[in-house]
């Protein structure tokens, strides 16, 4: 199944995607907005031209697990955007994942403006390869 996932922020969104097999999260865009109308329709577009099956959204819970604003925030756009694409979305907790990512980008050494470029779709890559990883743990433990 081809699974697209979502990291939203004030300015920036990142997109990521998976293969068919599930197997590798890959970015896909940086989306430079902050009108949701145009989030939700650049995503439909990206879903749409993937064949995603899935979406699945980052959740920002608090470190204590409760949800914040940001985290109802998270829902709603979630719930928005399966109504604006017609898949089923799924909400992730993305605690950590930013500061994954920075620290990835770290090791690899990108700086500066290229990281602010990319820092979002890794994110979103972080995201997605959480939730491929869990799905492949619950189907193996269902065999």
């Amino acid at each position: 199944m081809i699974i697209l996932s979502v990291d939203l922020g004030d300015s920036r969104t990142g997109v990521a995607v998976c293969d068919k097999l599930e197997m590798l999260a890959s970015p896909v865009t940086v989306i430079h907005e902050r009108y949701v109308p145009n989030i939700l329709s650049q995503i439909s577009r990206i879903a749409e031209t993937t064949g995603a099956e899935l979406i699945v959204v980052g959740h920002p819970k608090n470190m204590d697990g409760s949800e914040g604003e940001r985290a109802e925030k998270c829902a709603a756009f979630a719930r928005d955007l399966s109504e604006a694409c017609g898949i089923e979305t799924v909400l992730w907790d993305e605690r950590l994942t930013t500061v994954s990512a920075h620290y990835a980008l770290n090791e690899t050494g990108v700086f500066g403006k290229k990281r602010k470029s990319v820092v979002d779709s890794v994110a979103a890559v972080m995201i997605l390869q959480s939730y491929l990883d869990r799905r492949r743990i619950q189907n193996a433990q269902n065999i």
